[in-house]
């Protein structure tokens, strides 16, 4: 069984389902109201168990209740924990997650202890033990840290900054990243262009569009895949979906088109149901897939 680790952010979310985004001075009303684990780099992790790949996490949580339930459900799926840091007398970050009718979503959370991890926190043995080492959004010099670990030992980085990336400084882990997931307006805001310039010429660049699919541009070739056709309830962590499908089905077959279609078929799924941790089972995404054509 593949290995990945996953390194960033573990949070707490609350999700509040309301009849519409609230704008200035104006109101809006809660349709409904759940708590559960979230963050990306957890997500990711959650979603990979359920595609037969065996998780492991490097991140951080406080030492309160939430820190404890966050811990409790990733440890209930089988992610490795070792690098999971609990942080003495911290709250676990709380993000609340607002989502309309559409499944669009908007995003409030505190700062927390979802940034503790430092480098010196990463153990060498363990970042070089996987197949695969996938980075979401966190400390700049963690991420670096973490990238270059895996590049001295041959393993493959992928990189979802997500959407700090024109905020932060993550040059020197996009450096030793193989694989960099973007959406259409980070690509566009960060890179000049959504296609690869020399900068990117020698890796590969992965480009999510939401309900229009994604594109992956690799040294050699470019594909394209229109996405699937889906009703939106909830499109939190449907991007953290992607990657996952995306990784899981690249360890399994060195083919950036199936990778692709996997991906956009775990970020349909999840955006078609309630909850950031609602991906599929290997046996209902290929489900899924089959009836699709």
């Amino acid at each position: 069984m593949a290995r990945v680790l996953t390194a960033g952010h573990v949070n707490w979310d609350v999700t509040l389902r309301v009849d519409r985004l609230p704008e200035p001075d104006g109101e809006s009303r809660i349709l409904s109201q759940r708590t559960s684990g979230g963050g990306s780099a957890a997500n990711v992790a959650v979603a990979l168990s359920r595609l037969d790949v065996e998780p492991s996490l490097v991140g951080s949580v406080g030492d309160d209740e939430h820190g404890h339930l966050a811990r409790r459900e990733l440890d209930q799926v089988g992610v490795d924990l070792r690098g999971l840091l609990t942080v003495p007398d911290t709250e676990t970050t709380v993000k609340y997650l607002l989502v309309d009718e559409t499944g669009e979503v908007a995003v409030l959370g505190n700062d927390g202890a979802n940034e503790a991890v430092r480098p010196d926190d990463v153990a060498p043995e363990h970042v070089q033990s996987v197949d695969h080492v996938h980075l979401t959004s966190q400390r700049p010099d963690t991420a670096a840290r973490i990238a270059e670990l895996a590049a001295d030992a041959g393993i493959r980085v992928s990189f979802d900054p997500g959407r700090r990336l024109a905020d932060r400084d993550f040059s020197a882990a996009l450096d030793s990243s193989d694989v960099l997931f973007c959406n259409h307006r980070e690509a566009e805001t960060v890179l000049e262009t959504e296609y690869p310039g020399s900068e990117f010429a020698d890796r590969v660049l992965v480009v999510k569009r939401g309900s229009d699919g994604a594109v992956v541009h690799t040294p050699t070739a470019t594909y394209e895949h229109p996405g699937f056709g889906v009703e939106p309830v909830d499109t939190t962590g449907a991007g953290d979906a992607f990657a996952a499908g995306f990784i899981a089905a690249l360890l399994d077959a060195e083919d950036y088109e199936r990778a692709l279609e996997h991906g956009n078929a775990c970020g349909a799924i999840v955006a078609s149901r309630e909850g950031a941790r609602a991906s599929p089972s290997t046996e209902a995404l290929e489900s899924f897939l089959a009836e699709q054509f």
